[in-house]
């Protein structure tokens, strides 16, 4: 007897549940039809009544939770002044860590600082061989000074002597002596001029060649400070939150960080958080400060809380890859609950306009002929009736006149409906 392979079994199994459910859904879809349909027309009539109450005009958005006041944690300051303009994320600490006062939050590429380091190291080395020679060849060209200074004293000195013993001599021979004498008194009163000259001069070539060195050490030094620095802290305790680019990217391990913008973190303050989130210029106009906001959390969907609208942009911006342009607008959160965390994605539900007591219908019931608005309502009786409309929501409309409560309205035309004749309000 032949076997039939068990994969085949399963495949014919499985075709045959497919059938099946085909078959149920088809069912269903009659059964739904037959019991919708209009009882003249074989169309599906559907009935929504007239309701009368609150309404509210919403604006809803998504947004995203951040705390509306942080303690920013900065790398190291001074980086322009050591010619560093852009350091790297070596490592970072995961995102909502929470830390205290003090701990290790990151560590900076330190690649190029170290590299400059060492060129003022090499360059300071320079410096201090070249104070140390100028104070060699100063001291050797003064000592130098000093013995020919010493000795045309000694030589005017010998001038005099010879001069005194010349008293018994020739006048001619006495002339001669007073002029030797008067050279070695110029050349000596020359050579002093000259040594405090020197003397001055060789204090300034030290003093310039100090300067420069001193200048060297306090560019090392202000590297060592700020390489110190590389190995970033919390400035105060709380959660250590990504700070993010000008695309929205977070900026982790591996970011570059500007030394006009050296932020590596933030330290949100939880107790008091705002939802960012974004208006289209349609709606923007709708959007006010002070203006009531429901919240809920994607993460928590039972948890709604109350907030209001805190700020609004004039100006709009493009959102990117889109020609959409949008409104930054901020929500503050009323409540303070310790689930709330930074980044959360957050359905905010603006309400810009709340009217009490007031007859609505769904959008879709409501059909219109030239300027005429107009429903098909029943009460007992089909009518084509023109109605007067209010302001509307995303999905109803304030009806001012034309319906009243315990009408019902078609959401489509019913069959028949284009025999009905218009009946107009009465003004």
């Amino acid at each position: 007897m032949r076997r039939i392979p068990i994969t085949l079994k399963n495949n014919t199994i499985m075709k045959k549940k497919f059938t099946y459910i085909i078959i149920a859904l088809l069912a269903v879809v009659i059964l739904i039809w037959y019991f919708t349909r209009d009882e003249k027309g074989g169309s599906i009539a559907i009935l929504s009544p007239v309701e009368e109450g609150e309404f509210r005009i919403n604006v809803t958005t998504t947004g995203e939770l951040e705390a509306k006041n942080s303690e920013k944690i900065y790398g190291p300051a001074g980086l322009r002044a050591v010619r560093i303009w852009q350091v790297k994320i070596e490592d970072i600490i995961p995102d909502g860590t929470v830390v205290d006062s003090g701990d290790y939050v990151a560590t900076l590429d330190r690649t190029e600082i170290s590299n400059t380091m060492k060129d003022v190291e090499n360059e300071l080395e320079k410096l201090e061989s070249q104070f140390t020679k100028t104070k060699l060849d100063t001291s050797l060209e003064m000592r130098n000074a000093r013995d020919e200074l010493i000795n045309l004293k000694y030589s005017m000195e010998e001038r005099q002597i010879e001069l005194e013993q010349s008293k018994y001599e020739p006048p001619a021979t006495i002339r001669q002596v007073r002029i030797s004498m008067e050279k070695a008194g110029r050349a000596y009163e020359q050579a002093l001029k000259n040594y405090k000259l020197r003397n001055e001069k060789s204090k300034a070539i030290i003093k310039e060649v100090k300067a420069s060195l001193q200048q060297a050490q306090r560019k090392y030094q202000q590297m060592v400070d700020v390489y110190g620095k590389f190995t970033v802290k919390a400035p105060q305790s709380g959660m250590v939150i990504y700070k993010r680019n000008w695309d929205g990217k977070k900026q982790g391990a591996g970011a570059t960080l500007s030394s006009w913008d050296n932020v590596v973190a933030t330290l949100p303050d939880l107790s008091k958080m705002i939802s960012k989130t974004y208006v289209n210029e349609i709606d923007i106009s709708k959007v006010k400060i002070g203006q009531d906001v429901e919240i809920g959390i994607d993460a928590f969907p039972d948890k709604v809380y109350s907030g209001e609208v805190i700020e609004v942009a004039n100006i709009g911006q493009q959102m990117r890859n889109t020609n959409t342009k949008v409104f930054e607008v901020k929500i503050v959160v009323n409540e303070f609950d310790t689930i709330l965390r930074p980044a959360m994605t957050t359905k905010n539900t603006i309400i810009t306009a709340v009217f009490d007591s007031v007859l609505y219908l769904p959008i879709e019931s409501i059909h219109f002929e030239d300027t005429i608005s107009y429903v098909y309502k029943t009460n007992g009786k089909l009518v084509k009736q023109e109605v007067e409309v209010g302001r509307s929501n995303e999905d109803k409309i304030i009806i001012k006149e034309g319906v009243e409560i315990g009408d019902e309205v078609y959401l489509l035309p019913p069959a028949n409906a284009d025999k009905l004749k218009l009946k107009l309000l009465i003004r």
